[in-house]
């Protein structure tokens, strides 16, 4: 799904809180039939042209929907129409997609409609892939179709800055015989197509609100599904409702084992959405969230490091205290993971290698997490996260935690202990308190060999911003895989997707990109996975990355909240929860 925790490779991980002075104690948790989530930053922006980081993205996808959606209770993951009628038609080229959209499926209420209702068209589909192309846009999810679309990088320098000519230039590969048909031409094959279908980029936009609003969507919400924005507070929280025309999904019906043995399937075939609305908080402590928690005025949270003793035994189960109190555990292995990032055009840190490598061997990557994870991260062993093809779990990485072997390399550098080494600038994800610490512990480590850091704290829109504009030096970057396939992973690091593009290192290599260009195309088998090899080792060789860690989640659940299942894919997942008073 999303990034960029983010815009492109930032991602955050959801830690889910609710302010203890928004409501008295006896109102929070049952308050209606609104399930309550809060937010560890602020949101950045809601326009699915823009969105990719698990904050905005955990918004989004509740009111905008796209052709095709991952099911929910299937594992491995499989993708099911939502928009579309059905799968899409192939050729046997590989090169041309026929997908059948739904109709009456109608917008959300919106000024630009002018009272009208208005249902989605074909054309709709065009509009926003030109949006993603349209340069004033600033689009994180143009790198998904560069070079791929018959005619759109032509459509990118002829429209310019130009809406008129955004409104009227045709694009040979998008095609809408009808209003319920949408023909995509490609350049060559890509078989990522169809994950991509299910990202909120792809996200359908009447072109009258493109107009109405000039193009400036990220306050607005004009999506078709099951939530509809209400009120947005952007330094507090964002109220969302049930929208009482929504088209009419349905739950699954069929499920993997995991489904069953849970009870997942209870509200088989009933129409969704269940709940009357979402209200979403931002609150970025996270002792504060989970004493909201325990005084039940959330639903749900990701257990913060600090509480984890308190929460689980040393079995690994869920104490007493709060099995007593109706309190549900689940386990969730993740496909985001983490690392520290090299901005490749610093003068300092992207042109010495030696400085780089003092760096990786000088930090306690196993103390990190378990002061920061509280051991409950995996400690990383290759660019590739588990659970996607080609990964090797007998992967090493050719660095470790060795003070000695970091001074070396710090004298190789050309700074002796240090010395006539400026200031390395450190940039904050957030200014949130274990954002804080992370940072104060990369100093400490660094501060052994002589390497002096500057911390620079941010909000999160901030620090997306820094990133998107390259004012990043030395920070922690992560990824919350967007499909299970290793091109998701390494298209974060190959030239053409620097910012605002996901490769935010703006790190560069011919011989990575030519491999690149062949993997991507590639059905997964031992070709492919060698070929992942080859890349792997030249990342390690040039080392714009030093890997941290792959995340899992602790979560807790209040029992009211039903069909809770963790998916780092399945975004849209609010539509499937149920509340009750039991």
């Amino acid at each position: 799904m999303l990034q960029h925790l983010a815009h492109f490779a930032f991602i955050i991980t959801f830690f889910f809180s609710y302010s203890s002075g928004c409501r008295r104690n006896d109102q929070a948790i049952s308050d209606g039939n609104i399930l309550q989530v809060p937010l560890s930053s602020e949101i950045s922006t809601l326009d699915p042209a823009r969105s990719y980081d698990t904050i905005s993205g955990s918004v989004v996808y509740q009111a905008y929907e796209q052709l095709y959606e991952y099911h929910y209770l299937k594992r491995p993951y499989v993708l099911i129409p939502l928009l579309a009628e059905s799968m899409p038609e192939i050729d046997k080229s590989g090169l041309r997609y026929t997908i059948k959209i739904k109709k009456n499926v109608q917008y959300h209420d919106d000024p630009s409609f002018k009272g009208a209702p208005r249902f989605v068209k074909a054309q709709d589909f065009v509009t926003q892939i030109k949006r993603l192309a349209f340069i004033p846009t600033h689009s994180n999810g143009w790198w998904l179709f560069e070079n791929k679309i018959k005619g759109l990088d032509t459509f990118v320098k002829d429209a310019g800055n130009d809406l008129n000519k955004f409104k009227t230039l045709p694009i040979p590969g998008l095609q809408t015989p009808d209003d319920h048909t949408l023909i995509i031409e490609l350049r060559e094959p890509f078989p990522q197509l169809m994950y991509v279908l299910a990202m909120s980029f792809v996200s359908p936009i009447p072109m009258e609100s493109v107009e109405y609003y000039n193009n400036i969507l990220d306050d607005v919400m004009i999506g078709t599904g099951p939530f509809q924005m209400e009120k947005w507070n952007k330094l507090g929280n964002l109220k969302m409702q049930r929208f009482s025309a929504y088209h009419g999904s349905a739950y699954p019906s069929q499920g993997d084992r995991y489904s069953n043995e849970n009870k997942l399937l209870q509200d088989a075939g009933k129409k969704l959405p269940f709940l009357d609305g979402i209200n979403f908080h931002i609150m970025k402590e996270s002792q504060t969230r989970w004493l909201n928690f325990r005084a039940k005025k959330i639903d749900f949270l990701v257990i913060p490091k600090d509480n984890y003793d308190s929460a689980i035994e040393p079995s690994g189960q869920l104490n007493r205290e709060l099995v007593n109190e109706k309190i549900e555990l689940e386990i969730a292995p993740t496909k985001t993971y983490w690392w520290l990032s090299f901005n490749y055009n610093d003068p300092i840190l992207g042109k010495n290698l030696n400085l780089r490598k003092a760096i990786a061997h000088a930090i306690d990557i196993d103390r990190y997490i378990k002061v920061f994870t509280n051991n409950i991260g995996q400690r990383a062993n290759s660019i590739y996260p588990p659970g996607i093809p080609g990964y090797n779990p007998s992967s090493q990485l050719p660095y470790e935690y060795n003070v000695e072997k970091a001074k070396q390399f710090l004298k190789q550098s050309g700074y002796p202990d240090g010395k006539g080494l400026p200031s390395i600038t450190y940039d904050v994800r957030d200014n949130s308190a274990t954002n804080r610490q992370q940072a104060e512990f990369i100093k400490g480590e660094l501060e052994k060999i002589g390497i002096n850091v500057d911390v620079v704290l941010n909000t999160f829109p901030g620090f997306l911003n820094k990133a998107r504009t390259g004012k990043l030096q030395f920070w922690q970057d992560g990824w919350a895989m967007d499909y299970p396939d290793a091109e998701n992973s390494l298209q974060l690091l190959i030239s053409k997707n620097h910012p605002p593009g996901p490769n935010s290192t703006y790190y560069s290599n011919k011989e990575f990109d030519d491999l690149f260009e062949k993997v991507k195309s590639m059905s997964d088998g031992p070709e492919k996975f060698a070929i992942m090899v080859r890349m792997e080792n030249i990342i390690h060789r040039d080392l714009p990355w030093v890997m941290q860690y792959y995340a899992r989640n602790y979560i807790l659940y209040h029992r009211r909240l039903k069909n809770y299942r963790y998916s780092d894919l399945v975004s849209n997942y609010m539509k499937y929860l149920r509340l009750s008073d039991q």
